[in-house]
């Protein structure tokens, strides 16, 4: 396992690291969280990614519980979690970033992770009803009072991310450090594109998440949904209808010999891919079995086998072949 620097930040975090999107209080429960996250730990990975709204606050339950009960020390591990959504229904408690809502949303994340202080705080949309610079004084105070160490957006467009800096600048406050966007194989463009020059600029990092582009790239959605995968869970129907476009199999498929030649897996191929990409701090794998886990993990080994000739050949199976 490597290790980069969260952006231009001192912090380091490790190239591959687990998150508990969907599986955890879904798929996952407290042991298997425990064994997944030893594995993973066992591996090199010292990041671990949440959000309040997963499984509603019960993801931070789990995880805070595994986190317990493994007993790592405090200060070698990386945790986040993510604010926007809420896990109540009443007006300041969903769907913003005001003031009062997130300071009771750390509040609260850090009760059920049982924590003192979280490492990674997130802005997980942004919010267009709330001034930023309302959401930026929030979340550079959370980290004023020691309840996190660095704070981030999550899917914000390049100008917002830009303006959150510059107002964090002007007021001496503490700036946005890192991103969470997703970023795979079929989603480039906000990575590769419209963030290109916040790297330089302001020293942008990056959390990047869906590497497996919610399993499509696994290969397993090649003759539908499989009935114990997360696209069949009730409430994610929307997953179904993106792991299942035929062009987007299609190309699924045209990459397969490619990892086959590698000696590899699709999943390995399309991690070690995301890795190949300099401005990406830690790519967020998630998994419901340790024999998962073991799987991404070896997805380390292949990055050095993506040389030029290799990636041309990724790219070209991406491409919708020509009718004749």
């Amino acid at each position: 396992m490597h290790y980069r620097r969260l952006g231009r930040s001192g912090l380091k975090v490790s190239e591959l690291s687990f998150g508990s999107w969907v599986t955890y209080g879904n798929q996952v429960d407290t042991k298997s969280a425990v064994e997944c996250m030893a594995t993973a730990w066992d591996a090199g990975v010292n990041f671990f990614d949440n959000a309040e709204v997963y499984a509603r606050g019960m993801s931070e339950t789990i995880m805070g519980e595994a986190l317990k009960q493994l007993g790592w020390r405090r200060a070698q591990v990386v945790v986040s979690t993510k604010f926007f959504w809420g896990i109540n229904d009443a007006p300041n408690e969903k769907n913003t970033l005001n003031r009062k809502y997130l300071m009771q949303a750390i509040d609260g994340s850090l009760k059920r992770f049982q924590l003192d202080y979280i490492d990674l705080v997130f802005c997980h949309r942004a919010d267009p009803n709330t001034p930023i610079e309302e959401t930026v004084r929030a979340m550079s105070d959370m980290i004023t009072q020691g309840k996190a160490l660095y704070w981030g957006t999550s899917e914000w467009t390049a100008d917002e991310i830009r303006a959150a800096y510059e107002i964090a600048e002007r007021h001496h406050l503490h700036k946005p450090v890192m991103e969470q966007p997703q970023y795979n194989l079929f989603a480039r463009e906000r990575v590769e594109k419209e963030y290109a020059r916040l790297y330089g600029d302001i020293g942008l990092g990056l959390t990047t998440w869906s590497p497996l582009a919610s399993g499509l790239l696994t290969g397993k959605y090649a003759k539908g949904v499989p009935v114990d995968s997360r696209a069949a869970i009730k409430g994610y129907e929307w997953i179904a209808e993106r792991v299942t476009d035929p062009g987007k199999v299609a190309a699924v498929e045209r990459l397969r010999p490619i990892a086959a030649e590698l000696g590899c897996t699709l999943s390995q191929l399309a991690l070690a891919w995301c890795l190949k990409n300099s401005n990406v701090s830690t790519v967020i794998t998630g998994a419901s079995r340790v024999s998962q886990v073991q799987e991404n993990m070896k997805a380390l080994d292949v990055v050095p086998k993506l040389a030029s000739e290799a990636m041309k050949r990724i790219e070209a199976a991406l491409t919708v072949p020509s009718v004749q």
